[in-house]
């Protein structure tokens, strides 16, 4: 029960807590009133940054979700042209991350990552189609154990501004494993082949424990 309620956070919000906290002694000493706002922006900024463990259900014939937030996108496109993939087709899920979603993402399936790329860009809102190729983005593409492409995009959004990559290329997953975080509101595309979607667009998802498409 103390973990649900206080769950344990990602190293990325120490520093956040840190400097919430300073400013609400500040706004204390001011008024008492702006000294309740800090604290309950200081709550936000802690849960926020939660990173609780998550049931993987470690089956092969199934991708699991990213991220936790609200399935935007159920569709086939082609492949994102950064990595040399635009005339091949995949299908894609979108998952948006509002201010209030656990903002740590996982592996949706166990294999290898074979590249991972970083394209600078601007910060529309994560939820319109044009952040998938005008938005900073980061671009994991994974090797799954029946030898498909897996690919996973970190997309900032309207008030994100960092994509926190925690992953190396070469490096061996498993499904559900940690793989970075994207600092406030933001979005996580996976581009699929030789899987069915099993979501719909409007669905919740949760990272790590949501199915998004079977073999």
């Amino acid at each position: 029960m103390f973990s649900k309620i206080f769950p344990p956070i990602h190293a990325e919000g120490y520093k956040f807590l840190v400097i919430s906290g300073l400013i609400t002694i500040v706004f204390y000493i001011f008024s008492s009133f702006l000294g309740l706002i800090g604290l309950v922006f200081t709550i936000w900024v802690y849960y926020f940054f939660r990173d609780p463990e998550r049931i993987i259900i470690n089956d092969d014939n199934y991708l699991v979700s990213p991220a936790d937030g609200e399935i935007i996108k159920v569709e086939e496109v082609d492949g994102p042209i950064e990595l040399g993939l635009e005339n091949k087709k995949f299908k894609k899920i979108s998952i948006f991350m509002n201010v209030f979603d656990c903002h740590v993402n996982r592996t949706p399936c166990s294999g290898k990552i074979e590249e991972i790329l970083y394209k600078p860009g601007k910060f529309f809102n994560a939820s319109l189609d044009k952040a998938s190729t005008d938005n900073e983005r980061n671009y994991y593409k994974i090797k799954d154990l029946q030898n498909n492409d897996i690919l996973l995009v970190q997309i900032a959004g309207l008030v994100a501004r960092r994509i926190v990559c925690e992953s190396d290329k070469n490096q061996d997953l498993k499904q559900g494993d940690r793989i970075g975080m994207i600092r406030f509101g933001s979005r996580a595309d996976v581009y699929y082949e030789n899987y069915e979607p099993l979501v719909k667009v409007g669905q919740t998802a949760i990272a790590g424990e949501t199915l998004l498409a079977k073999k």
